[in-house]
């Protein structure tokens, strides 16, 4: 499991734009993501945790892990 903080995430629309991005950069990841939390949690598929945090940079926001 991969986490992140990311606190730029405000709304639906960001929740699914992360989504989004991360399907598309692992398809066989699942998701679990706290708006209110501002926590995204990854079981990464075929991709590493760089290349998803890579992933969400990309998509405009800015992901913190977390250990």
């Amino acid at each position: 499991m991969v986490e992140f903080k990311v606190n730029d995430m405000s709304c639906n629309h960001c929740v699914g734009t992360i989504t989004q991005a991360v399907k598309a950069a692992d398809p066989k990841a699942t998701l679990a993501i706290d708006l209110s939390r501002h926590l995204v949690q990854i079981e990464p598929g075929e991709r590493d945790a760089k290349a998803l945090e890579d992933a969400i940079r990309e998509a405009g926001y800015t992901p913190e892990p977390l250990a």
